[in-house]
């Protein structure tokens, strides 16, 4: 699939907490993680589970930067 986001970071996922009509999806990327909120139903129609290989997608109109 193409895509027109430049923003993709590939991870591992390490942890699948479906809800009711979400899934909560966190992903390890390097030594960062990221989470996502996605449907329930995406969540099981991509099969998604611990140790998956995936690719974070950012499409974002405000991103933020701080100098510690």
């Amino acid at each position: 699939m193409k895509l027109s986001a430049r923003n993709q970071l590939k991870g591992k996922v390490s942890e699948v907490v479906l809800g009711t009509v979400t899934a909560l999806v966190t992903v390890k990327v390097g030594s960062n993680t990221i989470e996502s909120v996605i449907t329930r139903r995406s969540a099981e129609e991509m099969e998604l589970k611990k140790g998956d290989d995936v690719v974070v997608v950012i499409k974002a109109t405000e991103v933020m930067i701080e100098k510690p």
